[in-house]
């Protein structure tokens, strides 16, 4: 038992990338690929960021970051991350899995994002996300 005082912070989850509240009641359960994700880029800070675009990985069916250049089924993109994702521990141990929520209809402010996404990734999305 420990008795002695903990601290323990937390990562303010920024969503200034959404236009509007519009597709956030219909989230999807996704399971990330953390393998797949880079330290600096993504969770600089131990949590994936809140609206990275995401891909599905072709085997096993976990998500990682839209690369329009992979070939692993990334290439393709398919939603964005809703919530930030706590990837690494307090320990210092980086997760090999995480559960997060991926929105897959919105309207995203493009210069909010916190990576860009390129117009192969905008097609794929189609009419079910509006970039404004």
């Amino acid at each position: 038992m420990n008795l002695g005082l903990v601290t323990e912070s937390f990562s303010q989850d920024r969503r200034d990338w959404l236009q509007g509240a519009h597709g956030t009641d219909v989230v999807l359960s996704v399971t990330l690929d953390t393998s797949k994700f880079t330290a600096n880029t993504h969770y600089p800070d131990g949590y994936i960021k809140s609206g990275i675009p995401l891909g599905k990985v072709t085997s096993g069916g976990k998500y990682g970051p839209y690369d329009d250049a992979a070939s692993d089924g990334r290439q393709t993109c398919v939603g964005f991350l809703y919530t930030g994702v706590e990837v690494v521990t307090k320990r210092g141990q980086t997760l090999t899995s995480a559960v997060g929520s991926m929105l897959v209809h919105c309207a995203v402010k493009e210069s909010k994002l916190p990576v860009s996404i390129d117009a192969n990734g905008k097609a794929d999305l189609g009419a079910r996300v509006i970039f404004v």
